[in-house]
């Protein structure tokens, strides 16, 4: 056994040697040496490469990925001969002292390298390198943990009572505190009591998060409003050191670690000490559905039909074809408009409705396309909050909530309404920010001083007003515009916050026909397929189209900036009152932009064209027109609808009315707009 060990360290040196990981070594033992200061421990991150080592020598790849802390030994004991044969650190005294941390690049891509947070049983005892993934939903504040220290023997005549570094404890994966540092060790010479020497004690950072598997996410898509009997089981993963603040909450993660058991007084917690951290961004698929595509090529003649379909066959599954269109259209620009990117072009909506409960069936489907689809619990925090660690520490956890679990994706978190002042209060800060931050009193977690933790929040918000309820809980203005609604319930920072109001088609008292007859239909059978277009364009269908379409980088084109510059500043000069001035939100530009954006990847473009602008400001203008009355540019009630689609000759006739309210537009701004000149076909 002894020839073999020695036959790996061998075999290690040659591998530090060739993979340059000598020279990383060097450098770091220069920086102790320049330091002058002696310490109980020396500590040296090394990176494996499994496959180079496998070739090297297949017996000692073996044994670091199946007794990655037994191979550390062995990596110690080179190290330690290396320093003492260069002479490379003066204040070394034995090997003890030298802490490895043996960091593998990956692992094999075989099963039995991949610990499931979701599989059974969980194998925690093999400490051994394990690939794992999953959501990162918790996480504490960084903490000090007992790296290494020296401990001496108490009896005096002992001569282990002081100067060498005889006792030595080093921290190894799945350790408590208690376990590096106690009272009950004793002397090997003279079995007296070992004391630690406090002032050689080395700190290193520590920090706890919990995870889940991505597959969690699926039991918050459902369409039941009822979550209180969902548990999410997490895994306790351990960041040290150089590792602490590498993850942020809500980011999905593949770590390296080995697994463990931490007890804490009765109960056991299966956990991972991380070695490495890698962030996982999920790419779109390389393709869409043939169906998609051939519907793409039937109407290439027109920037404006291939979208007009897609929203009048979106989800058949849930209302008949032709119905809700413009809310179809809506979302389906909001799906398209969901990035993990800082300052992306979010596309919130607001739903004004009588159909509660068809609207929130629609939404419920419509957020299962998307992998960060969540449908927010009402009983639980929308935003994140602070409770205190229940591995024992003391300290804050920071749990994330369905907002940010939503990263990327979609929140819906239903009746508006139905939230208190000061939900809706935080709700419009995020909106406006898109930032919530985390207040931690230092008092109350055993801190020196107060903590302020600002989390990004990347997601869009979807929600909803029943118009009939809410009448109910105030009593209506008289003085209307026209077109206005009646949304005096909702604050209106909080209505500018979302960035599109939409108004749906049918209320309740006057169901269409083909409407009644499909809710009838899916009652006596639910898994039936009642139109021809479910299957021709099935759910998984959409999942590829919109992941693709998702992950399309559009420009503007010069035409259709100036044709948003030109309404945004005609509609400012126009929408003005003598006391707020103004009633354009200050984000107004920022949501044209996101919707013709979103128009321009939903017919699967790279260019905003003039036709995207268009569509993006009737939608905005009808939104406005909900909020605050009719303008000058006076737009039909359903401007991007305007009646039905059946045939071939219905898309022409859109066409046609499309490019005069193009025409309109054009006037409109030449009329209002403050020196702005856009070049008519006239012209």
């Amino acid at each position: 056994m002894h020839r073999e060990i020695q036959k790996m360290r061998e075999i290690a040196l040659v591998y530090l040697d060739r993979s340059g990981g000598l020279h990383k070594f060097v450098d770091d033992c220069k920086k102790y040496n320049d330091s002058k200061q002696s310490y109980a421990v020396y500590r040296f991150i090394i990176s494996i490469n499994p496959s180079d080592i496998a070739e090297l020598d297949a017996t000692l790849g073996n044994y670091i990925l199946h007794n990655p802390i037994q191979a550390a030994q062995i990596f110690q004991s080179v190290c330690f001969i290396a320093i003492k044969t260069l002479s490379l650190i003066e204040q070394l005294q034995t090997e003890a002292q030298i802490s490895i941390l043996l960091k593998p690049t990956h692992l094999p891509p075989l099963p039995s390298y991949v610990l499931s947070l979701s599989a059974f049983p969980f194998n925690y005892i093999s400490q051994r390198f394990y690939m794992s993934e999953g959501i990162a939903i918790a996480m504490g504040t960084v903490t000090k943990y007992t790296q290494g220290a020296r401990f001496l023997c108490t009896e005096e005549t002992c001569p282990f009572s002081e100067g060498r570094f005889r006792y030595i404890r080093v921290h190894l994966p799945g350790a408590t505190e208690s376990a590096t540092v106690r009272n009950d060790f004793t002397c090997s010479l003279c079995s007296s009591p070992l004391q630690e020497d406090m002032k050689f004690r080395v700190l290193g950072d520590k920090q706890i998060v919990e995870m889940i598997d991505a597959k969690v996410l699926n039991a918050l898509k459902g369409y039941s409003n009822d979550k209180s009997y969902f548990r999410m089981q997490t895994l306790t993963v351990f960041l040290r050191d150089e590792l602490a603040n590498k993850m942020r909450i809500g980011n999905h993660y593949k770590i390296i670690g080995i697994p463990a058991r931490v007890q804490n007084g009765l109960q056991a917690t299966a956990c991972i000490e991380v070695n490495s951290v890698q962030l996982c961004k999920p790419n779109g698929p390389p393709f869409v559905g043939d169906n998609f595509k051939y519907l793409l090529s039937l109407t290439s003649s027109s920037c404006w039909r291939f979208t007009a379909i897609l929203a009048n066959i979106f989800a058949s599954q849930v209302v008949p074809p032709g119905t809700y269109n413009t809310l179809k259209l809506a979302i389906l620009l909001s799906l398209v408009q969901t990035c993990e990117k800082e300052n992306a072009d979010y596309l919130d909506l607001l739903i004004v409705t009588s159909d509660t409960l068809v609207v929130d069936r629609l939404l419920n489907y419509s957020i299962c396309l998307l992998p960060r689809g969540i449908r927010h619990p009402p009983s639980s925090e929308i935003f994140p909050s602070v409770s205190k660690d229940k591995h024992g520490t003391g300290s804050a956890s920071i749990h994330a909530c369905s907002a940010v679990l939503a990263k990327g994706g979609i929140c819906y978190i239903g009746d508006l309404s139905s939230y208190k002042k000061d939900k809706l209060e935080l709700l419009q800060s995020v909106l406006e920010s898109r930032t919530t931050t985390v207040f931690i009193p230092g008092r109350k977690y055993g801190e020196e001083a107060d903590q302020q933790v600002t989390i990004s929040v990347q997601t869009n918000f979807w929600s909803f007003v029943d118009v009939d309820s809410s009448s109910k809980k105030h009593i209506q203005k008289d003085n209307f515009l026209i077109g206005q609604m009646d949304v005096s319930l909702i604050p209106p920072n909080l209505l500018d916050g979302f960035g599109l109001l939409i108004y749906s088609e049918f209320p309740s008292c006057r169901l269409s026909s083909p409407l009644v007859h499909h809710i009838l239909k899916k009652a006596i059978n639910p898994e039936a397929m009642l139109y021809k277009v479910s299957q021709q364009f099935r759910m998984q269908d959409y999942e590829e189209y919109i992941l693709f379409a998702k992950n399309l980088h559009v420009e503007l084109s010069p035409e259709a900036e100036n044709l948003i510059q030109g309404y945004y500043l005609a509609s400012r000069r126009v929408r003005r009152d003598s006391i707020h001035g103004s009633t354009l939100s200050a984000s107004a530009l920022k949501i044209l932009i996101s919707l013709s954006k979103g128009h321009t990847k939903l017919s699967l473009r790279k260019k905003v064209l003039e036709e995207d602008a268009l569509i993006a400001i009737l939608l905005f203008e009808s939104s406005l027109t909900l909020k605050h009355g009719k303008s000058a540019l006076c737009i039909a009630p359903n401007p991007v609808f305007p009646f039905d689609l059946s045939d071939e000759n219905s898309l022409q006739q859109r066409d046609s009315y499309l490019m005069q309210c193009h025409h309109q537009l054009l006037k409109f701004i030449g009329a209002y707009g403050p020196g702005i000149h856009i070049n008519t076909s006239e012209e």
